[in-house]
């Protein structure tokens, strides 16, 4: 049963912010001795790690194209069709991120810029598991297509049968993924990072996965960079009384079937209305595939708050900085100004979460656990490198070169000054 809270009494908001995920050091042992022995044996470790882990003996670890191709044509044409506006629409959006070179020349010969190189590879990982996710695909990739990124690995991990999904290998070919692997896990991520005699090693690791992957994305990051730690799903509602319960219900019900650790939350002014949703979410749980793991965490992790305006329901959404925040009033633009911490925001009452998930556009990859505080969706910035360049004459060099000097020797940092004053005079 999801908990209902008063909060009329509490001025202090931090108190209800979700709680740190607790560093489990057996988890970090574990992955740490899976990601060294991917780096001293390479395809060995993987293919011992596939047999031990998804119970999957594999000959390749590489999907290859007639495997491409059959998922493909096994896949019906709707869902083609849905992949590719969906690829279309994210595309669209992404499009509007793409960033620019620029020069700015000033007087005396002097040329500053900036230039933006695309990371050469990057790596997907796409979860698979309880369920299977195309959507991933092409969040992950359509990105990385715009940025100019020439090579995009996927990995993900196969079936005893050592399948892939043909869904996420269909969205793989509608979004452009450059090479397949059949690998999950940790042992997929240190592949990715390190490179093994199939796999190539990667500039970028990006994509959700389990506690064991985020570990592993964790301890590679700094021989790769990573998108972010991504933290089990998260939504926050903030609703009218007006709204409706069934709706609202079932929003909350859409994350909390993720994962047992997901965390649902809901912000109402109104007590009748808080127990309507309740009763909803025990109606709508008892009819879901999924129930046990969505009841787990509505348990454990759901909550109800009552506060005293819609205003205060903000305030308490920004402490709590949510992965996913629905804004379910009738004039949702009017508070958005005042929305600061949150990954990505639902305005109004016809914009369910999975809306973002599947199909609008706007990346469903984003920050959880709070880190919207000062995290950001992935993006195509995500695939790119910023790199600044400086040119000056000499005799633009002679008019500061002084200033410089002195500057450097004021850090204490005579070299820096002497590599400018040699130029002008012998030491």
């Amino acid at each position: 049963m999801i908990k209902i809270i008063n909060t009329s009494q509490v001025t202090d908001f931090t108190v209800f912010s979700r709680e740190d995920l607790k560093k489990n050091e057996e988890i970090e042992k574990s992955v740490e001795a899976i990601i060294d022995n991917v780096k001293k044996n390479g395809d060995k470790a993987l293919f011992e790690y596939c047999e031990k882990f998804d119970k999957c003996k594999l000959d390749s670890l590489l999907v290859s194209e007639d495997e491409i191709e059959e998922a493909y044509r096994s896949t019906d044409e709707y869902f083609i069709e849905t992949l590719k506006q969906a690829r279309d629409n994210i595309a669209a959006f992404h499009e509007k991120q793409v960033r620019n070179n620029f020069v700015i020349t000033k007087e005396d010969g002097i040329i500053l810029g900036q230039k933006i190189t695309p990371v050469e590879k990057a790596g997907l990982y796409v979860p698979g598991g309880t369920a299977a996710y195309p959507s991933t695909v092409l969040m992950d990739a359509v990105p990385a297509k715009i940025a100019g990124v020439k090579e995009i690995v996927m990995v993900t991990p196969p079936s005893p049968e050592g399948k892939i999904n043909p869904a996420i290998l269909a969205a793989a070919k509608i979004a452009g993924v450059t090479k397949i692997f059949k690998l999950g896990g940790a042992q997929a991520i240190a592949a990715l990072a390190y490179g093994t005699q199939s796999v190539p090693k990667v500039d970028k690791i990006v994509g959700p996965g389990n506690i064991f992957v985020a570990t592993a994305k964790k301890q590679v990051f700094g021989k790769v960079s990573i998108d972010m730690i991504a933290g089990p799903s998260e939504i926050l509602v903030i609703a009218e009384p007006s709204c409706d319960p069934s709706c609202v219900a079932a929003d909350l019900l859409s994350q909390a079937e993720h994962d047992k650790m997901a965390s649902a939350v809901l912000i109402t002014t109104d007590i009748s209305f808080a127990h309507k949703v309740s009763d909803e979410i025990e109606r709508q749980l008892r009819l879901l595939p999924r129930e046990e793991i969505a009841r787990a965490s509505i348990d454990n992790n759901g909550k109800i708050f009552i506060v005293d305006s819609i205003k205060t329901a903000v305030k308490l959404s920004n402490e709590i900085a949510p992965e996913h925040l629905e804004v379910c009033v009738e004039n949702p633009f009017e508070l958005l100004p005042e929305i600061t911490n949150a990954g990505s925001i639902f305005l109004g009452k016809n914009v369910p979460e999975a809306l973002g998930d599947y199909f609008a556009g706007p990346n469903h990859t984003l920050p959880t656990s709070g880190t919207a505080r000062f995290s950001s969706p992935l993006s195509v910035d995500d695939f790119i490198k910023k790199s600044s360049f400086i040119y000056y004459s000499a005799e633009a060099l002679e008019k500061s070169h002084e200033r410089i000097e002195d500057f450097a020797n004021r850090e204490g940092l005579q070299a820096h000054g002497k590599s400018i004053g040699i130029r002008f005079k012998k030491f």
